[in-house]
């Protein structure tokens, strides 16, 4: 088992009468890709900004790499890295320059033209910022976000705006990321972003933590029944069933081989996630897997 990077207990913060974050618990390890999902309103973005030491919390424990991140110091803040989802900039500077002059902050930072290659950036490192694309903006983001050594990267909604090939790309820059051990908390409102990148994600619903886990098998998914569809007597039929190999092979029987247009699916992320936060928020059920 890793340890923790991030380890909450009953977490609440209150803006007048609203209960914006309601008892949270949440482990994040060491290493590992985190998604947390949740709707707008939904709490998850004042979850993070506690966590990131941006906002003060009314109760509840806190520990980011072993710090209380409402008592963070200089040198706390170097271990942690953070990508917003705006960001404003010197929009006349170049990316070299822009990442060098972050790489000032830093009391051990990597190499600014090292970062520029990983986030792929060296054709446009002489390029001034108001003449990059959405997506390579974006990437200059995450350099800025990488080049103290980070441990812990959080990252908010990152690939908003960007079109499907962007997306593709920056997908494999994180996973780069992770693979040379960063840590990476992740806020999304894409769950095919979440499915692809997380190894565990929790769904923040009314400001509670509705379900955590794997998402192949999140809110009972990988158990749930089965669709089984075909097409017969000019209709497309369906029935849903727990067994649906045996569902199958009877049909195989029946048309004697070959099932016309035969498909089997099982319920996708999105299904799970929108019964999840549409639970009501007075009971919510949390489900671990």
């Amino acid at each position: 088992m890793t340890q923790a990077a991030v380890r909450v207990r009953g977490l609440a913060k209150r803006y007048g009468e609203v209960r914006a974050v309601d008892g949270i618990d949440l482990d994040v390890h060491e290493g590992e890709v985190f998604a947390v999902l949740g709707p707008n309103g939904a709490g998850k973005s004042t979850t993070v900004e506690i966590l990131e030491g941006y906002r003060s919390r009314d109760g509840g424990e806190v520990s980011v790499l072993g710090v209380d991140p409402g008592h963070a110091t200089r040198a706390w803040r170097d271990r942690i890295g953070i990508v917003l989802q705006t960001a404003g900039d010197t929009a006349e500077l170049t990316v070299r320059e822009t990442v060098r002059h972050f790489a000032g902050y830093y009391r051990d930072p990597r190499d600014p033209d090292e970062v520029i290659a990983k986030v792929g950036l060296v054709d446009k490192a002489g390029s001034r910022l108001r003449k990059l694309s959405g997506g390579q903006r974006r990437r200059v983001d995450v350099a800025l976000g990488v080049i103290g050594r980070p441990e812990l990267l959080f990252l908010d909604e990152p690939t908003t705006g960007f079109d499907p090939e962007a997306r593709r790309q920056f997908w494999d820059l994180i996973r780069d990321l992770a693979r040379e051990g960063t840590t990476i908390m992740l806020t999304t409102h894409y769950l095919d972003e979440a499915e692809a990148l997380a190894g565990r994600v929790a769904v923040i619903s009314a400001g509670r933590i509705v379900a955590e886990g794997d998402p192949a098998t999140l809110g009972g998914r990988a158990a749930a029944d089965a669709t089984v569809s075909w097409h017969e007597n000019g209709e497309r039929r369906r029935v849903a069933t727990a067994t649906p190999t045996r569902t199958v092979l009877e049909l195989t029987r029946r048309f004697d081989g070959e099932v016309p247009e035969l498909t089997v699916t099982r319920p996708t992320l999105e299904d799970v996630y929108l019964g999840l936060i549409a639970r009501p928020s007075a009971d919510p059920e949390r489900t671990t897997r």
